[in-house]
């Protein structure tokens, strides 16, 4: 096997797609990632990437957009002769289980690391809303005027449902303004007798689907309805955009959330982790 680098986004995604489409709803994150690398270069300052071919198949793919986590997708040998190839240090790796877990023992095997499991997610996938009960109040795309609500929720977001001490707030104000001004991506929010009472956002595209998130409610406004609904107004608007599906993560320590997007047609395809090495 050998590993192919240094490659442009565009023929990464070219080269890994027949492995990625296998199961897309799996891989939508690197999928998305690498979409925003060929699509909007300026977003992520950094980006590394790597294949492993057997003969001239692709049987490994992994994304790096420093400081983030190494993005994995593969089996088997191909992770093994990936993390041998890899001659930087990872501040951890995230994907799809059980490849992360193979990757991640590679890693510790190859690299005299230890690694720990800092977070578990459901990913799931939708391709026919079910209509919540309706909630007060309507959607409406986010805009410029909302800046300064978009930053407290999305800092609080990270802070409650990704464990995130401190906002790195380039990374924010870039997410923010990604999300303002492309047109593949947005933040919607839920607006009841005049206040902004939820969010939800997308971005991310596959070739066939979105990935649906953040969905953030402040805690006041919280046992009302209002994160189902503006989570099925924008998923409803993507399939209706033509999307084949919608894929999002939940927090696999929430069973709340998960019962919530379950009733709205979500259906769980696999779990996540995000991992952390030490040295």
């Amino acid at each position: 096997m050998d590993v192919l680098r240094p490659l442009e986004p565009k023929e990464f995604l070219e080269r890994a797609q027949p492995l990625l489409l296998s199961d897309e709803a799996r891989h939508n994150l690197i999928f998305g990632v690498a979409g925003t690398l060929r699509d909007h270069p300026g977003h992520y300052p950094e980006h590394r990437l790597w294949l492993v071919l057997d003969d001239d198949t692709v049987v490994a793919a992994a994304v790096r957009t420093p400081p983030h986590n190494l993005i994995v997708a593969g089996s088997g040998e191909a992770l093994e002769r990936l993390a041998a190839s890899i001659d930087e240090e990872l501040p951890g790796a995230t994907g799809a289980v059980p490849e992360v877990e193979a990757f991640g023992r590679a890693w510790e095997a190859q690299h005299g690391a230890s690694s720990e499991v800092r977070r578990a997610f459901g990913i799931y996938a939708l391709e026919e809303l079910i209509r919540p009960a309706p909630a007060p109040g309507r959607p409406r795309a986010a805009t410029e005027e909302d800046r300064q609500l978009l930053i407290d929720w999305l800092r609080a977001f990270g802070k409650e449902a990704l464990g995130e001490d401190e906002a790195d707030e380039q990374q924010l104000g870039r997410v923010i303004e990604s999300r303002l001004t492309h047109s593949d991506a947005g933040l919607v929010v839920w607006q009841d007798e005049g206040h902004a009472v939820s969010l939800a956002g997308f971005g991310g595209p596959t070739p066939s689907g979105i990935r649906i998130g953040p969905v953030y409610t402040p805690p006041e406004h919280r046992g009302r309805g209002y994160g189902s609904a503006v989570t099925a107004a924008v998923s409803a608007a993507r399939l209706a955009e033509g999307r084949r599906f919608c894929f999002l993560y939940t927090d696999l320590a929430n069973p709340t959330s998960n019962r919530i997007y379950m009733r709205l047609g979500y259906r769980r395809v696999c779990d996540s982790l995000e991992l952390r090495f030490m040295p």
